[in-house]
């Protein structure tokens, strides 16, 4: 075989020729522990099927990318964790003893086995990969999620989203389920059994059409706002929820509707006052379709977030979905 330059020659043919009882009462052929701690990491057992391929330890501490020290070490870990010698050096190159030729044969065995468990990994990671299954409440998946979507498809361009809308209730639900890897709520509290972050705060706004006796007003009473039959979105949403929150309670709805679209249409036909996101306003405040009532005495403010299992945090375009909510 090819002769092997480098540093380390006589302690792993020192390592390796040992043929005392000793040999075979190392620290590793006991009985005890898991198999984890008696059988060689895959990383020095790829190292000797390189050995015996190449003839050298220096050649193969190069094809793996390591210094022939590391190499060295390695070897000589191996050898006392087995209790066998498994290399001898010598200025010819690097020879496998009959117990690292055996050794050799079984290690082979394991790293293709460890070749077939990392491509089915890999399979599983494309299957995942393929599809991101996303809930979120009205307000965000009208409003926030399409230019998430849009930098994720830039990121992502194989993963196929889908997306649904509903209620933070409805979200929850789905999420916990998992008939969605990833849910956006904006309610006043998150459901048991679910982590979450905040991505993004919001402002909820009370509205009227121009024409409304409350368009000429100054401000609004807190407590006026409570006592006074709004246009809302429906139980389960988390404008009403957090609404309700604030007040400390509701006066029975004007109407109860289930998208913000309507509500909006509702309050723009002048059927009443309603209350909604900030991020739903901007087009139908400037057009003056809609205005703003402020309201003194109570601060309508909450918290946007992602939601996912307990314990199970986002992973592949959940993960990067997340991230470029916060980014």
């Amino acid at each position: 075989m090819s002769r092997d330059d480098g540093t380390g020659d006589q302690a792993v043919r020192g390592a390796g020729t040992g043929t005392g009882t000793g040999a075979g009462t190392g620290p590793g052929t006991g009985p005890g522990g898991g198999l984890s701690h008696r059988v060689p990491e895959l990383g020095a057992l790829e190292l000797l099927l390189a050995v015996a391929r190449l003839g050298s330890l220096g050649r193969a501490a190069r094809e793996l990318g390591i210094t022939q020290p590391a190499a060295s070490s390695r070897i000589r870990s191996m050898e006392r964790q087995l209790g066998v010698g498994l290399v001898d050096r010598s200025p010819r190159g690097s020879r496998l003893t009959d117990a690292g030729a055996l050794v050799t044969d079984w290690a082979r065995r394991v790293v293709e086995a460890a070749e077939a468990f990392d491509a089915g990994a890999q399979a599983l990671r494309d299957r995942r990969d393929s599809r991101l299954r996303v809930a979120a409440s009205m307000t965000i998946a009208e409003y926030l999620l399409p230019g998430w979507l849009i930098a994720l498809r830039g990121q992502r361009p194989d993963t196929a989203v889908s997306l649904l809308a509903g209620n933070s209730t409805v979200v929850a639900e789905r999420v916990l389920s998992g008939e969605a890897d990833l849910g956006f709520v904006e309610g006043v509290s998150v459901a048991d059994g679910l982590d979450s972050v905040v991505i993004a705060h919001d402002r909820l706004i009370v509205v009227t059409a121009p024409g409304h006796p409350w368009a000429r007003r100054r401000a609004l009473d807190a407590g006026e706002l409570a006592a006074t039959p709004l246009i809302l979105r429906e139980e389960g949403s988390g404008t009403r929820q957090v609404l309700d929150a604030a007040l400390g309670g509701l006066a029975r709805p004007l109407i109860e509707l289930s998208s913000t679209t309507a509500v909006k249409a509702s309050a723009a036909s002048g059927a009443g006052p309603a209350v909604l996101s900030e991020l739903a306003l901007g087009e139908e405040l400037s057009a003056r379709r809609l205005v703003e009532i402020p309201v003194e005495g109570v601060r309508l403010s909450r918290d946007l977030r992602a939601v996912w299992p307990t314990g199970h945090p986002p992973a592949g375009p959940a993960r990067d979905l997340l991230a470029l909510t916060r980014s």
